[in-house]
């Protein structure tokens, strides 16, 4: 069986330039950053292919930002004799195959994948603080009410009642109330 996995890494964006092939029967998709390696799709892919199945993935930075994660993903599918494919690179792997050559670019592409991630990491920090320097950065809006929850917290309401009622956590609740 041919199955694909997708990811982006946010809601907003979208998985249509990730074209896997028709000949894909079942595709996996997530909207997460690559960073968490706790990925549902991923791990529900992993546990449903079996011997002899090839999963397609549009690029390696799709399937991993991280050299180590990676390199973990590729041998627990190989170990599972999961073929798995690359489309953008152009990269197969499987447990029969020993390509020196392959292994090497796959080296490659996941050392420059994890480069490019913290270069834009640091690149973004330095943006902050600069922004910060001319009082452009005022940091993420309030998404939680700090007054509803005190006036909940006045009326009398327990944490965990002021939690259940705004549909947060009790530690923004604590957060809110001791600020």
């Amino acid at each position: 069986m041919k199955v694909g996995y997708q990811r982006v890494s946010s809601e907003g964006q979208n998985l249509d330039r990730q074209e896997l092939g028709t000949d894909v029967e079942r595709i996996f998709a997530e909207k997460v950053s690559a960073k968490n390696s706790d990925r549902a799709a991923l791990q529900e892919m992993i546990a449903f292919v079996r011997d002899g199945d090839e999963v397609v993935v549009f690029s390696i930075d799709r399937l991993a930002r991280d050299l180590r994660d990676l390199q973990s993903i590729i041998q627990t599918l190989n170990d599972k004799g999961v073929r798995i494919s690359f489309l953008s690179e152009r990269l197969t792997f499987s447990a029969d195959a020993d390509d020196a050559f392959a292994k090497l670019q796959l080296q490659l592409m996941g050392a420059f994948a994890e480069f490019e991630r913290r270069i834009i990491r640091k690149r973004q920090a330095e943006g902050v603080a600069k922004a910060k320097e001319r009082g452009a950065y005022k940091g993420r809006q309030a998404t939680i009410d700090a007054r509803q929850v005190k006036a909940l917290m006045s009326d009398g309401l327990s944490p965990t009642q002021i939690a259940r009622q705004l549909g947060i956590s009790r530690q923004s609740v604590y957060r809110l109330s001791a600020a």
